[in-house]
């Protein structure tokens, strides 16, 4: 299957090390329905391995505790044919799988895939930097030619797909003027990208179920992709909205799960009251998508993981993307980081050109790392 007879039994992990990674969007991101500015700096923790002489570099919240009981490990302890990588290490997985890039002189969506591919990997995107940016405006006309400013400035740089935050009046704006606010500038990004664009809102469980209702009423002219995080996950209120929906004629998904998702999300999709689960990328991890999408797949239910906030998941996202049955989209924060070359990538036409660099083709200044290391991070 996996093939890792190939590793040296011999090779054992000899180092971690980790250091919270810091850099900047390209502006500011502000409130959604339920916290503040979120601001323009990004972080994640990137975690090293070395086993082999060979360094692999990836997202992991490993402490270090956790991590110095893993020194040691023999690669054939680490990788599994059932599963990839073992239950014990999954919380470096990323890492793992990026030195097994490096090993075997592959990337990583040709490793988890199976695939040989000769030409770049064409990935579909969105970006999903529109928050309430507008809340210091007084009009809703200037809150929407803000917003479709922003708009189009991903546009111009490659994006045909568009996720809005919505949910104004939950708590920063009064619940009908905020209501408002969110169909008028739904509608206005929509004039400004034009037919052809993917766009979707996400309330953050800012709306209950007939403010769904009446926001996708208003939007209705803009064809909406999907619905995110309309309220907290409810199988009654859901298979009310989807009856409605029904009803009305309106062809937009249901997705959910990208939080502290109920328990019982998975099983309601396969009900038909969610069209795509949402789990973040990162904190669920690939392997668990790949096993999750296998099950999904079996009753029609779309893939759509969550990445928000850790510039990592932009492109490990890329990667599981033709290894996960039913991926939508690559949910795209934009961002850049001092210390990692991230130039392998390029977005155009809606799609994100994916390098045949081994590993997730990220290239890390090994000397600005070991120096942010010895810094503010540790090593075991």
């Amino acid at each position: 299957m996996k093939n890792f007879n190939e590793l040296d039994a011999s090779w054992r992990i000899e180092k971690i090390e980790q250091v919270v990674m810091k850099g900047e969007r390209r502006r500011l991101a502000g409130c959604n329905a339920r916290l503040g500015v979120h601001g323009k700096e990004v972080s994640f923790p990137m975690l090293s391995i070395t086993i082999g002489g060979i360094t692999g570099y990836g997202w992991s919240r490993i402490s270090k505790e956790n991590a110095a009981a893993l020194v040691g490990s023999r690669v054939g302890d680490i990788f599994s044919e059932e599963q990839w990588i073992d239950d014990r290490f999954q919380a470096i997985q990323f890492p793992l799988l990026d030195w097994l890039g490096q090993v075997r002189n592959q990337p990583v969506y040709e490793l988890l895939s199976g695939t040989k591919t000769t030409s770049p990997l064409l990935v579909p995107c969105y970006d999903t930097s529109l928050y309430f940016d507008d809340l210091h405006l007084a009009t809703d006309a200037e809150a929407v030619r803000l917003l479709q400013d922003e708009a189009m400035q991903g546009y111009n740089e490659g994006f045909r797909g568009f996720k809005i935050k919505v949910g104004r009046g939950a708590m920063h704006m009064d619940l009908m003027e905020g209501t408002r606010r969110d169909i008028a500038i739904v509608n206005g990004i929509r004039e400004a990208v034009g037919p052809a664009c993917n766009i979707s809102i996400d309330a953050n469980n800012g709306y209950n179920l007939n403010l769904t209702k009446h926001v996708l009423k208003e939007t209705a002219q803009s064809n909406l992709l999907w619905i995110e995080e309309a309220f907290h996950e409810d199988d009654r209120l859901y298979r009310n909205l989807k009856e409605w929906m029904a009803e009305q004629q309106l062809n937009v998904l249901i997705t959910d799960g990208e939080g502290l998702a109920a328990k019982p999300i998975v099983e309601w999709a396969e009900q038909g009251l969610i069209d795509a689960i949402q789990y973040d990328l990162k904190d669920y991890g690939i392997i668990n998508w790949l096993k999750l999408a296998e099950r999904l797949a079996r009753s029609g239910v779309k893939a759509a993981p969550h990445n928000y906030g850790g510039f990592y998941g932009n492109y490990a996202s890329a990667h599981a993307y033709p290894a996960i049955k039913g991926f939508l989209f690559v949910e795209w924060d934009e961002a850049q980081v001092p210390g990692i070359d991230t130039s392998g990538y390029s977005i155009s036409d809606g799609k994100i050109s994916v390098p045949q660099a081994p590993g997730f083709g990220l290239h890390v200044d090994k000397s600005y790392y070991d120096n942010q290391v010895r810094d503010n991070g540790w090593s075991v």
